[in-house]
């Protein structure tokens, strides 16, 4: 009796205290309005951000200037100006490099690397992977992550506490356990619903903006051609792009009404 007390308390107490710490860390997304965990002050995520995008500038090859930084600072400017964002101080740079990707980290500090200009074609399609990746940083997806890792490890804790009598194969046996369903049950599942909250919230931001939603489903098609089918959903942290276009076409005709409702005048 008073061996399984003693496996089953530390992880009462954590349980406790993690239903504690989640509903009082807990604000909205912007838009979506989904209630999420974040312990990080908005200051204190954007200077993080801020330290971040200044070393990675200093180690790659920043283009000073030219027609696609011209580009995308207004495709940056439009997005930014209708994204209802907290005070950001926006930045937007250009990486020459063959990575066909793009970030906004913490504070709206914005890089697209030369190599996803192939993908995007256009300014709609650019407009749509620069929402995207907007639309993370307004949702404090990074920060939400720390949160959630924050609250793994202390469960790992208090895992080993209970366990801590057991042999030690056991002990291995369970914190692999743990570790996997951790990974596949809280963290993988959590990052997909991430870029899908992402994904509509960048294409409600391009379609205020005044470009065309109607991009963003064609762009999936270019990078699955690119990228290839990639591993199964469940291993990935990101959702498979037959998943990212069906949600699209789902949103769309939301979207497409937005953009006629503030662009039809233009």
């Amino acid at each position: 009796m008073f061996s399984r007390a003693r496996v089953l308390l530390p992880i009462f107490f954590f349980g406790i205290y993690g239903i504690y710490y989640y509903f009082s860390h807990r604000e909205a997304v912007p838009l979506t309005g989904r209630k999420h965990m974040v312990d990080l002050s908005p200051d204190q995520e954007a200077a993080l951000g801020l330290s971040s995008y200044r070393q990675i500038l200093a180690r790659e090859r920043v283009v000073p200037s030219g027609e696609v930084v011209d580009t995308v600072r207004d495709i940056g400017r439009r997005i930014a100006e209708v994204s209802e964002a907290p005070a950001f101080r926006w930045e937007f740079n250009v990486i020459a490099s063959r990575q066909a990707n793009a970030f906004c980290l913490p504070g709206g500090k914005v890089a697209v690397y030369t190599g996803i200009l192939p993908v995007t074609q256009n300014r709609d399609g650019l407009a749509i992977v620069m929402g995207h990746e907007i639309a993370h940083a307004i949702a404090r997806h990074g920060a939400e992550r720390m949160a959630q890792q924050k609250l793994m490890r202390i469960g790992e804790m208090a895992t080993r506490v209970a366990i801590g009598d057991m042999d030690y194969n056991t002990q291995r046996g369970v914190l692999a356990a743990f570790g996997l369903g951790a990974q596949y049950g809280v963290l993988l599942p959590f990052s997909r619903d991430h870029e899908s909250e992402a994904d509509y919230m960048g294409l409600i931001f391009a379609a205020r903006a005044c470009f065309d939603p109607q991009e963003a489903p064609k762009l999936w098609v270019r990078m699955g051609q690119v990228t290839g089918k990639g591993p199964a959903e469940f291993t990935s942290t990101h959702p498979s792009h037959s998943t990212r276009i069906r949600q699209f076409a789902e949103w769309m005709p939301e979207a497409l009404k937005i953009r006629q409702e503030r662009c039809a005048a233009r």
